[in-house]
């Protein structure tokens, strides 16, 4: 061990960790690692003997703790959830009054509220980072999402704004060109304060669930090109290639036509046709489903996107299914250009729902929490580094530039226009996928959404009335003030009430 101080250190050496590691290192700051397993510490210290800050192993976690200048900054990317606090449990001791720790996994953001506040107590800080951007992210430049105390946030600002990714400031754009010991430079960094305790994994946890959102979206377009146009994927590829230059510019749309093209080396066929139709995933799409209804928030795509993973997990069941249930002739009897013109414009709308029903979760979330977020930030941290980096989150960052009390990205003039103008291909969309018997969850319900909040009179009328009926649940009426509730004394006195 050098008797020299390192800026920052980090816990936990996979591939993210050591990726992020590396593009500190890349920024001239001299990190300190640290893993439980110490020869997997060696290894990666011994690989990486030149980088520009330099990174320093340590073999415990005392020395470790040691290596770090004061006030010490520690980064943990460990698994969410029991071994994040065993790792925290055992640097509590060895910290002073005033040290940061600072969580970069996918926790539960109630899980960060409770750790800063126990942290807090005993005189250390901690910050809740969300990192998105995958293992290319956090080698070249992720999105950044700090959650905790202003202070704590003040200390970890240059490191987190030098190792971001970077957009152009005029076009949004994110910044390329970035290879080992090489970082980009200039443009506007990707990491932005959100707010106190757990507001930066809530934050990224509701990314996720726009993620979420955004791959079904696009999984249900390719299955209609598929399985009713007739198409294979590496025509599929080049579709999704020429949309890439327009309106539905992103990262997994890129993406999305490179897989599409992509040959499997085994067998010659297209990769995704030797693919198993059954997704896994790990918990931040269910959680933000969850708090959705806990806070009576609509976020149907979002939550249906959640139900297509679990519908594809049951593979063996739905094969059985399969000769049992019947459904419409797939034949499709258009003209083939033109539908691809329909479904992207469908594609477009929906993305538009998922990511209105996002913020309006994010609206709800600091009300609750005492928050004060920032959306159009947000959305300009998200331009660049994160899974879901798009041209249209510059559209995003407008419409709160231009009114940062936006009840709703519907309502903003720019995204209410592209809907008007589209909506007809939207409709068009999902009824052939309907009358063909094609699944479309998330295109689906992102139109329910959409109908459901530009209808003035919704049926729930009705269902007042039925909840009243059966158990005395009491109603509001159109001729009296909100919040003033009545009960009609229904006549079926040889019904037994019953509650719900």
């Amino acid at each position: 061990m050098t008797e020299e101080f390192s800026d920052i250190g980090l816990i936990g050496l996979a591939v993210m960790g050591q990726n992020l590691a590396l593009n500190i290192a890349d920024h001239d700051f001299r990190i300190s690692v640290y893993n439980r397993t110490t020869s997997k510490m060696e290894a990666f210290v011994a690989e990486n003997p030149d980088t520009p800050g330099g990174i320093v192993g340590a073999e415990t976690l005392e020395l470790f703790v040691q290596s770090i200048a004061a006030p010490r900054k520690i980064i943990i990317l460990v698994q969410a959830g029991k071994p994040t606090d065993a790792v925290i449990e055992g640097l509590i001791p060895l910290l002073d009054e005033g040290d940061i720790v600072i969580d970069g996994g996918n926790a539960l953001w109630t899980d960060t509220i409770r750790r800063e506040k126990e942290l807090r107590a005993q005189g250390l800080r901690f910050v809740g980072s969300g990192v998105s951007g995958g293992e290319e992210g956090a080698r070249f430049g992720p999105s950044l999402m700090p959650g905790g105390a202003i202070e704590a946030w003040k200390e970890i600002e240059p490191i987190w704004h030098a190792v971001a990714a970077k957009v152009d400031a005029a076009t949004g754009k994110q910044l390329e060109g970035a290879t080992p010991g090489n970082p980009v430079e200039g443009g506007v960094s990707c990491a932005a304060y959100i707010g106190p305790n757990g507001a930066g994994h809530y934050v990224k946890m509701i990314h996720n669930g726009i993620e979420y959102g955004d791959m079904q979206m696009i999984c249900e377009v390719y299955h209609l090109m598929h399985g009713l146009l007739g198409m294979e994927a590496g025509e599929i590829g080049q579709i999704f290639a020429k949309w890439n230059e327009g309106l539905l510019d992103s990262f997994l749309i890129e993406i999305t036509a490179d897989i599409l093209q992509q040959t499997d080396s085994a067998t010659g066929a297209p990769f995704v046709d030797i693919v198993l139709d059954a997704a896994g995933q790990k918990g931040t799409g269910k959680w933000t489903s969850i708090n959705a209804l806990d806070m009576g928030i609509c976020a149907p795509t979002i939550a249906e996107a959640v139900f297509a993973r679990c519908l594809s997990a049951i593979k063996e069941e739905r094969v059985a299914a399969s000769q049992l249930l019947a459904g419409p002739s797939a034949e499709f009897s258009g003209n083939k250009e033109e539908f691809i013109e329909v479904l992207h414009d469908a594609l477009y709308c929906s993305k538009i729902c998922s990511y209105a029903q996002g913020f309006q979760l994010m609206r709800e979330a600091q009300k609750e929490y005492k928050w004060t977020l920032d959306f159009g930030q947000i959305a300009q941290i998200w331009r660049g580094g994160c899974i879901i980096r798009a041209a249209f989150l510059q559209k995003i960052t407008e419409a709160y530039a231009h009114n940062s009390s936006l009840a709703n990205l519907l309502l903003d003039p720019y995204f209410n226009e592209a809907v008007r103008k589209a909506q007809a291909n939207w409709r068009q969309a999902v009824s052939a996928a309907v009358n063909h018997g094609i699944p479309t969850p998330t295109l689906s319900s992102s139109l329910a959404y959409y109908d459901g909040y530009r209808n003035a009179r919704l049926p729930q009328n009705l269902l007042q009335g039925q909840r009243d009926y059966f158990g005395a649940h009491s109603y509001e009426r159109t001729d009296s003030p909100r919040g003033e509730f009545f009960h009609l004394d229904w006549p079926h006195p040889e019904r037994p009430q019953t509650a719900v």
